[in-house]
């Protein structure tokens, strides 16, 4: 599955996804920014191989999505840093368990790279939400030009003015 899965451009950002995909969003607890998510990513890869372990990142939730096809047909997890949506991992695999207390849980697989994307406002919320294709925030990346050198807190800033 690839995210980029539709021919073509979206203006300014990424190749446009399939129309079927869906994303997720959830609140990055624990984070002040995309450099700090990507900081505990390395720090959890580092300590897997120090105990001779294979690293898969995953991220636990209580509650199992129903509309898992469609998720994993070039979704991602959007996260929310400091009351902005501000990066993206693409979702791999959706996999409910049980824990040790008797209680279902779900992992979402993700992968390691850490997308920043066009900051967005969003308000506080409890566990995650399905975001739309169509209302996803674009990837910042080199054709986003000035975007994509500027520093995250200063996006940040534009966007809380309304000016990004």
């Amino acid at each position: 599955m690839t995210c980029g899965a539709s021919p073509g451009d979206r203006p300014g950002g990424r190749a446009v996804e399939t129309d079927m995909a869906l994303h997720l969003i959830k609140l990055c607890v624990g984070c002040d920014s995309i450099t700090d998510l990507e900081e505990w990513i390395e720090e959890n890869r580092a300590l897997h191989r120090r105990l001779g372990r294979d690293y898969e990142q995953t991220h636990t939730t209580r509650m199992v999505p129903k509309r898992v096809d469609e998720l994993l047909d070039g979704g991602s997890l959007f996260w929310v840093i400091k009351g902005q949506v501000a990066a993206r991992q693409k979702l791999l695999d959706i996999r409910p368990f049980t824990d040790a207390d008797g209680i279902g849980r779900c992992r979402l697989v993700l992968e390691s790279k850490v997308v920043a994307v066009e900051p967005r406002p969003f308000r506080p919320f409890q566990g995650w939400r399905y975001l739309a294709a169509k209302e996803a925030p674009r990837d910042i990346d080199l054709k986003s030009g000035d975007l994509a050198v500027m520093p995250e807190d200063m996006r940040r800033e534009l966007a809380e003015l309304g000016l990004l």
